[in-house]
């Protein structure tokens, strides 16, 4: 996959082309991606991926809203690099671009700069200023210019449609398994290990504090199964979202923190990874530290056997 930045565009000869956000790059947008690719390959045509860079939310809504998404850009590439797609172009989300609508998108974007073909459109995709075109509108504007267009069926999942909202809301309400199945594959974090108030330690625990990265969703306070992955290494843990709210008495100081099965050593200052399994318990407020050291001892038992 070649990936393209800012207004750098490939030369390529009437590609297969598709649009969007792609938070998550999950289930619904991989039916999407292997239809693009396998129609581009048996056309004998390139395949491209548009995206965006920040999420458009952010252009629009950023400062009213405490926004956050299911990957980051590095994260997204990857996924989306798994695809097949030989094109990945990462336009940056500007005002100016939010107020072009659909005819001018495919007009100067589509088949002027990248001389698209064909045009594979989500289920639910609108595109162009406030997202006001439907495929209908969409086909309409592309026919203008001979450029054929198709739509993709959504893909059901546990609750429905799938979409990177559904998945996101499940992860902030302690649906995981919902969320992962949506997915497919299981929500991960990775964030720089930073100091943290050794209250784990203390309790016969010792964690890593980890630093989410800005605007990345973390999911629903409790406790986790997780894997936990350090440069080539991958140890079971068990992970903690909250405020602690048994040793802690600030309710802001809410703390990303796991514990690592079987690792004993100092990741301050390094990236690590830890991949969400199950969902153990919600975060409870205990009488003693004491109270608390007994149920983690529980937690790590129940881990365990989730995990092994």
């Amino acid at each position: 996959m070649t990936i393209y930045f800012g207004n750098d565009y490939p030369s390529l000869n009437n590609p297969f082309v598709t649009v969007g956000v792609f938070d998550g790059v999950h289930l619904g947008h991989r039916a999407l991606l292997d239809k693009l690719v396998l129609k581009a390959r048996r056309a004998g045509r390139e395949s491209v991926v548009i995206t965006f860079e920040p999420h458009p939310r952010l252009v629009l809504h950023g400062e009213k809203r405490n926004l956050s998404f299911l990957s980051t850009p590095e994260e997204k590439m990857e996924l989306l690099g798994m695809s097949g797609i030989d094109h990945l172009i990462i336009m940056p989300f500007t005002n100016e671009l939010a107020g072009m609508d659909a005819g001018q998108f495919i007009s100067e974007i589509l088949i002027r700069k990248i001389g698209a073909g064909y045009l594979l459109v989500g289920y639910d995709n609108h595109f162009g200023k406030g997202r006001a075109a439907d495929f209908m509108s969409i086909r309409t504007h592309a026919l203008k210019h001979g450029l054929e267009t198709e739509q993709v069926e959504g893909i059901k999942g546990p609750e429905g449609f799938i979409s990177s909202t559904t998945i996101r809301n499940a992860l902030l309400s302690r649906r995981l398994d919902t969320a992962n199945a949506c997915l497919g594959y299981s929500y991960s974090l990775s964030g720089e290990v930073v100091s943290g108030r050794n209250l784990g330690h203390l309790l016969g625990f010792p964690t890593a504090n980890i630093m989410p990265p800005k605007n990345k969703l973390v999911p629903a306070d409790g406790v986790y199964a997780v894997e936990t992955v350090i440069g080539k290494d991958k140890y079971n843990g068990m992970l903690s979202i909250g405020v602690n709210p048994t040793v802690n008495k600030d309710p802001e100081s809410r703390s990303v923190e796991v514990n690592i099965f079987g690792f004993d050593g100092n990741l301050y200052g390094q990236k690590i990874k830890v991949v969400f399994r199950y969902w153990l318990r919600e975060e409870r407020n205990f009488a003693s530290a004491g109270q608390l050291s007994d149920q983690m001892k529980l937690d790590r038992i129940e881990a365990l056997r989730l995990l092994t």
